[in-house]
């Protein structure tokens, strides 16, 4: 994510607390004995290896390190996912591997778009696989394996409005004019709001909850970037974002009281992000190498930190730094959709909201 600071969601400064670069060698305990050369072909999106200490480059010495015959090489296309499932429908080769940075609609959108697998599966083939924390899994073909997850929740002033506890208090005029939202069809922090409202109210009432947002003054903003930007400018005292908030605010020394993080009845929204190797990719033995070596408790902390999202195995919580571990905030209830709730509704409940919300 992005603010009036030039920081990113995923790419900041990492601490230096749980390993550093000038020792990366054999510091994961992974070893690649057996591994085949050559290059491994990672896509991803930019914010993975550009800007301030992303996750990408320290997995990709690291591994390197301990694979002396390999190279990998990252790739970001512009259009993501949707890069592949063109080239896939078209009879394009894929040219690369693996991606990292799937999520639930992507699958939905390649399960829906095309004839033929995209990704294949791999839950059998990774030896670390089965460590991931069973509520994170969003594919039930085992073919993308979460790496790490956030937590949307609200991020406050808390020297201009009160905490929100409930849903029911966003509606209430102690909270008029006060909360920045993203729109669900161009932001996934606006969709995956627009779904925990669909959690909690269910098909038939998620609407009349959003009118009744709409009523007490929303602000609707394009994306996460737009939204964030306008809350750090103070156009507003609340907005829709990510429980890891007071981890960017403590490294870039802002006032805390900016940076609260609310959890609506004691909820927050999971959005796990998973890894999948193509079908068709040339180095399938090293991409799941390189998938099992991201699932090590160290690569794990050092994802977590970098990224600024948590663990996808539970053994990693003791490698996050101590930064991290007091700031990022855990909702004592995680709640998402599967990908057997969202196949077939998932766009009409968007759709809808859009009617009514979005251009209304």
């Amino acid at each position: 994510m992005t603010n009036t600071t030039g920081r990113t969601r995923r790419g900041y400064l990492a601490a230096a607390g749980s390993a550093g670069l000038a020792a990366v060698a054999g510091c994961t305990g992974f070893t690649g004995g057996g591994t085949p050369s050559g290059t491994l072909t990672v896509a991803t999106y930019p914010s993975w290896v550009e800007g301030e200490g992303p996750a990408g480059p320290w997995l990709k010495k690291t591994f390197e390190a301990n694979h002396e015959d390999v190279t990998v090489e990252y790739v970001t296309p512009e259009s993501g996912v949707n890069n592949y499932i063109r080239r896939k429908a078209e009879g394009a080769p894929v040219d690369a591997d693996m991606y990292v940075g799937l999520n639930v609609d992507h699958l939905l959108r390649v399960d829906a778009e095309l004839d033929e697998p995209l990704f294949r599966d791999v839950e059998g083939d990774l030896a670390n696989g089965g460590a991931v924390k069973e509520s994170l899994r969003f594919d039930p073909q085992g073919r993308a394996v979460p790496y790490d997850t956030g937590y949307i929740a609200l991020v406050f002033d808390e020297s201009a409005v009160d905490r929100p506890s409930t849903f029911a208090d966003l509606t209430k005029d102690a909270w008029s004019d006060s909360l920045i939202v993203e729109n669900a069809q161009s932001s996934a922090t606006g969709r995956a709001f627009l779904l925990w409202t669909v959690k909690q109210f269910g098909a038939d009432g998620y609407l009349d909850y959003w009118r009744a947002l709409e009523e007490n003054g929303i602000t609707v903003l394009g994306s996460w970037e737009d939204a964030y930007n306008a809350y750090s400018n103070e156009e507003k005292p609340m907005v829709v974002s990510y429980s890891t908030d007071q981890v960017y605010a403590n490294r870039y020394d802002q006032d805390m009281t900016r940076h609260q993080v609310a959890f609506l009845n004691r909820q927050g929204y999971a959005n796990p992000e998973g890894m999948a190797v193509f079908a068709d990719a040339d180095a399938p033995k090293l991409a799941t190498e390189f998938m099992d070596f991201m699932l090590t408790g160290e690569a794990q902390g050092e994802i977590a930190v970098r990224n600024v999202q948590f663990p996808a195995i539970p053994e990693a919580e003791a490698n996050l730094s101590e930064e991290f571990a007091r700031y990022a905030k855990v909702p004592d209830e995680p709640v998402t959709f599967t990908y057997e709730d969202l196949k077939g509704n998932v766009d009409g409940w968007i759709e809808a909201w859009a009617r009514e919300i979005a251009q209304g």
